[in-house]
């Protein structure tokens, strides 16, 4: 009876780690946990989603030979300063194969700069499911994620901006 009890536990300990495991990898779906990343700036830094926990943070997929998200890129740094010295960051990840080279020399052209990160290989894209680019995920302050924008956007549009600061305070 004791071996039995033992065995009716010990699969019920490995079925609740399954279930466990599935749930961290859900999709990256509005209402779910943002999957954590981490990937390098264009200094070589780290950053790693889950230390921005109570931030607003904007995630944005995208590439310098993508006309729809060279013509976001102005919105998104007008948002960026707008939200400065806020409970905001973005993250502006390059799916770009030329890396750092690449989006130094479009920044550069362009004079414009943003937090920029590199996922050369797409292995975050793929983790987070994109089809294209740009992609954008909304991760509130508990990182989850609370919107999904397929396509640019008017970031700095102010009804965009009001929308933001809302996520951010928790509302």
């Amino acid at each position: 009876m004791k071996r039995l009890i033992a065995a009716v536990l010990l699969l019920a300990a490995l079925a609740a780690a399954g279930c466990a495991k599935k749930q961290a990898e859900l999709p990256a779906a509005e209402g779910n946990a943002a999957p954590d990343f981490t990937l390098k700036d264009l200094s070589g830094k780290p950053v790693q989603l889950s230390t921005l926990k109570g931030k607003l943070v904007l995630v944005n997929f995208w590439a310098t030979w993508c006309p729809p998200c060279r013509e976001e890129i102005p919105s998104m740094v007008k948002l960026n300063q707008a939200m400065q010295g806020k409970n905001f960051q973005m993250l502006a990840i390059s799916i770009d194969e030329g890396g750092k080279g690449a989006v130094e020399d479009f920044f550069k052209r362009g004079g414009v700069t943003l937090p920029a990160l590199l996922d050369t290989d797409g292995q975050v894209a793929r983790r987070y499911g994109t089809t294209g680019v740009p992609e954008t995920f909304v991760v509130d302050p508990k990182g989850v994620i609370r919107k999904k924008v397929v396509g640019g956007l008017d970031w700095s549009h102010p009804e965009v901006i009001q929308a933001l600061q809302e996520l951010m305070n928790g509302k």
